[in-house]
């Protein structure tokens, strides 16, 4: 002790951040480095001489006697001479990282606390358990000592951020909310009391047994009674031995993953099956839950509130040892349990003789044991790992290198060279640096658990970020009881777990733990898969199948045997997690068969009717909502020029349809999807062709100038064409009008064509434009309800020839249209005769004509109206990206009406690979449920809209899309659901990611080696290697996802 405090003032001048390299990744390459090289070596040149002087006064003005200051003059020579080398290998820890290192080591070890989510989280924490270690040396009395350390470190291992949480009125994460506060504070109280009562009564009874001792001391056969913590430490042994079973018992494996657990449920692939099948496992979890988070920490302070050294406590060490003992626990309940277990069987075993153990005290007994069971687990992993890359170097065939065999030989022949290296690497809780991944170790830089400085949550997003966005609170919440069970054994800080479902990688990593709450990291793995991620991923599917599937092996003694035991994977659970399973399906002889193409026509023209009908549904809900449940008056209603009476009892109405999420972004990405192949046909209107070289075509100027005002009663007065007609003069200069067939008007019979040459005439020929009358035009219901169902006055001004629409007048489903109005006639009003007020809706012809004129228009302007789809066709109106025709800019200019039809449209393509796949829809009745489950449960879109990933973070019950396979030539469908699906997850050696992570850093920012291709990241099945490496923060690594801090509560 007395050498460190001479060495750490010594030692502290000559702390060196080695050049142009740090640990938050800044780097400068170039001929700098060069330059850089001198620096620290005239550095260490003149620190060194500073260091050894500052020793030689010390040792000369204080004598020749202290022994101390010559080894440290020793040590400082020694250790000069190997800073270069040091420094040169990349060894030397930066001085950020080398103080939240001291401090987490203090933390955890020294002060009883945990290693934390965030650099500012750490700080804090240790500066608030140091100032709490020295209030219990000032403490006067052992009872307060008691009392005081129990209750702050109840309130230590809290995430108390979760109060600010609550404050601000959010709920915590995943927690019990203000439920919480009075259950944790009558806990603490009852803890409190047992303490203060059993540190009294422990005073009392050891005054009273050292005179009853006394009085019996000439009895030769007198057997002094067991002391009481005596006989709470065989209590904590067999707490400690029943948790231990109960965990055991929760995962897939047992013996650190070398037996298969054969309890654990096999070859199970449902949710249901899977709860049903672990009913008794979850049981008895729940049972070493109740032993674990409230009988330990109980019987732990029993055992320390009895404690000897308490009488003592104004020391510096017991100070701080018991401030750590009662914090941890709490902080960490099942390493605390270990530790004091320990302890009583080195009481057992007769430690209690070796008299300087016995003068430490129990809680510096307690730190000693925490630092050894620390460093020897390090030491362990750190071996295991340090095999592993030296025989799969060998044994993988695509590893095995030409030095691989020198390598090999070189390990075996310096065997303790390379334990020891193992052995300082554990000792500094270091990462084992394996360098380029190859069988040459070295200790890295002292660093945090977390092995990253920055904030967890930063990631390379994508498109596919979003499924792992809506993962994330659902695992989280699966996670809960896992870890509250034991099934992801010890959990502690630095621990990292690999989940696998259905082609994604999750990786989890813990962050920090509490006595309730555990706080993670989810980080999600690219989707779209490289070589080398598909070599590893596969080799992680066999580890699982391995362990869950429990495949038949040969000889009855292997059954149980782990054969992945050396792999850094160990199986340790399955979750069931409600999650979007993705299913792609090759429409080959679906979106190609001239029998269901030909279906589609007539689908799109019932499904938009259908979808308009809905709209207004909609705008009731909304003017209901606007209103804030006045009844609407709506039988006294009238249209803008009618005047019809009103019917004298109106009913109100009463809307019970949901609003639409998908209505304002349906094509939002649509029009971009493939380009602008069509951009240059936008300006067609434009064009003055007056040859006529393509046919007759009609004359859009004048239209042009009726978009451009307005007001159009100016216009219409001077006689341009009304909205929806077309200029007869130059379409049939040539033509006598008496040779023209009549055509029946698609509107109400008003005569609406305009002359094409002598504008102030009223009588012409009897060639009308079958449109419906303009905006400034009244529509003349006969049912006072029409006006619910009416639309807006801009979708009925589409400039198209009657000659198109009358061809589609005969395709109208009126007979859909009567059964759908019936059909929302009774979902929309509460109150009123549902039959009467649907006849009238039915027998309105001019609510039908309106509904036709809008329909069949959208159809042309859409470019629907072809007589047999080709499967090109159908994927570009699907896409939102059709060929230009003759209403395309209309439609379009009509933002929400352009979005309803290309819902329809994609409505009806669902609608034909359904058909096609489980059967035609047989009634009217089935095709309205069916529609209207595509409107409550289903996004149909596109994958690239935003609306789709709106809809996945929003869990929508299904999502379906078009995809095209350039490279096949195949049109394909991709359906997402929402269903509870069984991810499996296992451990990962710590010390393997830590070394690899370690090796990543050194690579790249030290070693500057960034080739995409090398060696290092190459796919390797039993490390993980171009896993692990993508799991690493950026910019090293590239995760897709990377949540915050989740706080779960645990307990």
């Amino acid at each position: 002790m007395k050498l460190l405090q001479v060495l750490f003032p010594v030692c502290s001048c000559w702390v060196l951040v080695p050049p142009f390299r740090d640990w938050h990744g800044v780097w400068h390459t170039g001929p700098e480095w060069y330059k850089g090289c001198l620096l620290p070596i005239t550095s260490l040149q003149t620190r060194r001489r500073w260091s050894l002087l500052t020793v030689w006064l010390l040792r000369r003005f204080s004598g020749s006697g202290v022994v101390e200051l010559q080894v440290a003059s020793q040590v400082l020579h020694v250790l000069f001479v190997v800073l270069p080398v040091l420094w040169a290998l990349g060894m030397l820890s930066p001085l950020d990282a080398l103080l939240l290192w001291a401090m987490e080591q203090t933390l955890v070890h020294g002060l009883g606390g945990s290693a934390m989510s965030t650099n500012i989280r750490l700080l804090v924490m240790f500066l608030s358990s140091v100032c709490v270690a020295i209030c219990t040396f000032f403490i006067p009395s052992s009872l307060g000592v008691v009392l005081f350390t129990v209750a702050m470190g109840y309130l230590f291992s809290q995430d108390l951020t979760q109060l600010l949480v609550l404050v601000k009125g959010a709920s915590p994460t995943l927690g019990l909310g203000w439920w919480g506060l009075p259950l944790s504070l009558m806990f603490l109280i009852g803890a409190l009391t047992e303490a203060g009562l059993l540190h009294q009564l422990y005073l009392i009874n050891s005054g009273n047994l050292t005179l009853s001792v006394n009085s019996l001391e000439h009895w030769e056969s007198s057997v002094v009674p067991p002391s009481p913590q005596e006989v709470i430490g065989w209590l904590l042994i067999a707490l400690f031995l029943l948790t231990r079973l109960l965990r055991e018992l929760q995962g897939a494996c047992v013996l650190g993953g070398v037996m298969l657990n054969p309890l654990y449920p096999k070859r199970v692939t449902t949710a249901q099956a899977f709860r049903q099948k672990t009913h008794g496992l979850h049981v008895a979890g729940i049972i070493r839950r109740i032993l674990m988070n409230l009988a330990s920490p109980l019987v732990m302070i029993a055992f320390l509130s009895v404690d000897e050294s308490l009488k003592k406590v104004h020391t510096a060490s017991l100070a701080i040892g018991f401030t750590r003992a009662f914090r941890m626990v709490w902080q960490s309940s099942e390493a605390a349990l270990l530790q004091m277990v320990l302890v009583v069987i080195i009481r057992l075993a007769g430690g209690h003789r070796v008299a300087r153990w016995n003068e430490l005290g129990t809680t510096v007994q307690l730190i000693l044991v925490s630092l050894i069971v620390n460093r020897v687990s390090q030491f362990v992993c750190k071996l295991s790992f340090a095999l592993t890359v030296l025989i799969t170097s060998w044994t993988e065939s695509k590893q095995r290198r030409q030095s691989a065999g020198t390598l090999l030989v070189l390990n075996v022949a310096l065997c303790p060279v390379l334990l020891g290296v193992v052995a300082l690497s554990a000792l500094l809780s270091a990462p084992l640096l394996p360098l380029f991944t190859l069988p040459v170790f070295l200790v890295g830089f002292p660093r945090p658990l977390r092995s990253w400085p920055g904030t967890p949550g930063t990631a390379c997003p994508c498109p596919d970020s979003v499924y792992y966005q809506q993962l994330c609170k659902r695992l989280a919440s699966a996670i809960r009881p896992a870890l509250a069970n034991g099934a992801f054994g010890s959990c502690t800080p630095g621990s990292h777990y690999l989940g696998r479902f259905q082609g994604r990688l999750l990786w989890i990593s813990v962050l920090e733990r509490g006595y309730d709450y555990c706080t993670i990291n989810i980080k999600g793995l690219e989707l779209q898969e490289t070589s080398c991620h598909t070599v590893e991923a596969r080799r992680v599917d066999e580890v699982f199948e391995g362990a869950f599937d429990h495949v038949e092996r040969p000889g009855q003694c292997f059954q149980l045997f782990n054969p992945h035991c050396g792999n850094a994977l160990t199986p340790c659970s399955v979750l069931p997690i409600r999650v979007y399973s993705d299913a792609q399906n090759v429409l080959t002889g679906i979106i190609d068969s001239p029998d269901h193409l030909h279906q589609l026509n007539s689908d799109f023209l019932k499904t938009f009717v259908w979808i308009l009908l809905r709209y207004c549904v909609q705008e009731l809900t909304r003017g209901a909502q606007r209103t804030k449940g006045q009844s609407l008056q709506t039988s006294g209603r009238k249209s803008q020029s009618s005047q019809h009476a009103a019917p004298s009892e109106p009913g109100p109405v009463v809307v019970k349809v949901a609003m639409d999420s998908q209505l304002h972004s349906e094509s939002s990405s649509s029009s971009h999807f493939r380009g602008q192949d069509s951009s240059s046909l936008s300006s067609f209107a434009d064009w003055s062709d007056e040859d006529d070289l393509f046919g007759p075509v009609p004359i859009r100027r004048p239209i042009r100038m009726m978009v451009r005002t307005d007001e159009g009663q100016t216009e219409l007065a001077l006689g341009v064409s009304l909205p929806g007609s077309v200029e007869i003069h130059s379409l049939y200069e040539s033509m006598a009008l008496s040779s023209l067939p009549t055509l029946r008007p698609l509107g109400l019979g008003l005569g609406l064509g305009l002359p094409s040459v002598d504008k102030g005439k009223d009588n012409m020929p009897a060639l009308t434009l079958t449109t419906i009358p303009s905006i400034s035009q009244p529509l003349h219901f006969t049912s006072p309800y029409s006006e619910l169902f009416s639309l807006p006055a801009e979708w009925r001004t589409a400039q198209l020839s009657s000659s198109k629409l009358q061809v589609l007048r005969p395709c109208f489903p009126e007979a859909w249209f009567c059964f759908c109005l019936s059909q929302l006639v009774v979902e929309s009003f509460g109150e009123g005769d549902f039959e009467q007020v649907t006849l009238g809706l039915q027998e309105d012809h001019a609510l039908r004509e309106l509904y036709t004129q809008v329909v069949l228009s959208c159809c042309v302007a859409l470019g629907a109206d072809a007589q047999v789809f080709s499967p090109n066709l159908l994927f570009r109106l699907y896409c939102g990206d059709g060929p230009w025709t003759e209403g395309l800019e209309w439609l379009r200019a009509n933002k929400e009406l352009h979005q309803l039809t290309l819902r329809a449209f994609r409505y009806s393509v669902k609608l034909l690979v359904d058909q096609a796949s489980l059967g035609p829809v047989e009634s009217l009745d089935e095709l309205f449920t069916t529609l209207q489950d595509y409107h409550d449960n289903w996004f149909i879109g596109l994958v690239t809209d935003r609306s789709w990933q709106d809809s996945v973070v929003q869990e929508k019950p299904f999502l379906f899309s078009l995809g095209h396979d350039l490279t096949m030539g195949t049109y394909t469908s991709r359906v997402l659901s929402l269903q509870e699906i069984l991810v499996q997850v296992g451990v990962l050696n710590e010390e393997s990611v830590r070394g690899q992570w370690a090796n990543l850093s050194w690579e790249l920012l030290y070693a500057t080696n960034d080739d995409e291709e090398r060696y290092s990241i190459q796919a390797h099945p039993v490390m993980l290697r171009n896993l692990t490496v993508q799991a690493a923060d950026p910019p090293l690594g590239y995760p897709i996802y990377s949540s915050p801090p989740i706080h779960l509560r645990c307990l």
